[in-house]
């Protein structure tokens, strides 16, 4: 049971914490909205200054993706280069240094002498794509420029492509491996192993194709050609020299076929020879010989031939009259 004086205090007491959790709340709201403010300022700052802070800031735990870097293009660089040089062996020596010198290597050389003694080369040069386009400008100072050939390809595709045929093979290839572990009966491991074979094949194929490509895309190829005498170019107009030099050579042609046709018929000729020889020497001498025939007479079997009686002389005939 209540008393007067205990009302009162109730009262009072219920006050005393209203006023307080009011002002508890109103001390919160304050904190939030000034840890709000520093917020919002720090991730605008870190925006400005485009740094990645003010991604983390905002506490989703995601970090922004980087661009993609595109790979270098994949060239396969060729050129064919021919020169007139005065001295042949000392214009190979710098052609060989100055490939050497760039990273590269001679790939094969082949050497010739025409008829005049003139000395020919020509010899194939490997040299790093980056360094192509300055082993070419050295390559052409070494003596006067004939006929200059270059070409790019770009195997860009195929590269992508034998590389993801890789990983792809390589994956089959452990896929099947994987089964052979877990296989318990022989039929399974003998089928399993003979598609492990072919797919190992064809992941080597794949790795001789991408080591090509690799190849051909690091080491441009220069074919140089040197010679001492100038180089005929063709103008497609024939002149007296080359009217004769076609003569004597359609000449020379049909003379070796003629020896050739009687060298062909000379065995023909001999066996032809000697049979002759055999027929006038050894068989005809065997044969039996004719009797001659009888010369023709004016008798026959019946008798002399009557003669024809000769004509009366006219003069005789008139002395008579």
């Amino acid at each position: 049971m209540r008393t007067p004086h205990t009302a009162p205090r109730l009262r009072a007491l219920a006050g005393v914490l209203l006023a307080a959790s009011l002002a508890l709340a109103g001390c919160g709201g304050a904190d939030d909205t000034s840890g709000g403010s520093a917020k919002a300022a720090s991730d605008s700052k870190a925006e400005r200054a485009g740094t990645p802070g003010g991604t983390a800031g905002r506490g989703n735990g995601r970090t922004p993706h980087a661009t993609p870097v595109l790979a270098p293009s994949a060239i396969i660089r060729t050129a064919s280069l021919t020169l007139e040089v005065e001295d042949v062996p000392k214009a190979l020596a710098a052609a060989r240094t100055t490939a050497e010198e760039a990273g590269g290597f001679v790939g094969k050389e082949t050497t010739s002498r025409d008829t005049d003694g003139h000395e020919h080369t020509r010899v194939v040069l490997r040299v790093p794509t980056e360094r192509y386009d300055e082993v070419l400008t050295g390559l052409q100072g070494a003596g006067r420029v004939v006929d200059r050939t270059a070409r790019a390809v770009d195997v860009s595709d195929q590269v992508v492509d034998v590389d993801s045929r890789i990983r792809s093979q390589r994956a089959s290839v452990d896929r099947i491996r994987a089964l052979m572990d877990k296989a318990a009966k022989l039929s399974d491991v003998v089928a399993l192993e003979g598609e492990l074979s072919s797919r190992q094949a064809d992941l080597e194929a794949l790795l001789a194709r991408q080591a090509s490509l690799k190849d051909r895309t690091g080491l441009a190829t220069v074919t140089l050609s040197l010679s001492e005498t100038p180089v005929r170019q063709a103008d497609g107009t024939p002149g007296v020299t080359d009217a004769l030099a076609g003569g004597w050579h359609v000449f020379v042609t049909m003379l070796r076929w003629i020896v050739l046709a009687l060298g062909a018929a000379l065995p023909f000729a001999a066996l032809a020879v000697l049979l002759v020889l055999l027929w006038l020497r050894v068989v005809r001498p065997r044969l039996p010989h004719r009797a001659a025939p009888a010369p023709a007479s004016a008798t026959t079997a019946l008798g002399p031939l009557p003669s024809a009686r000769p004509a009366p002389d006219p003069a005789e005939e008139t002395g008579r009259d």
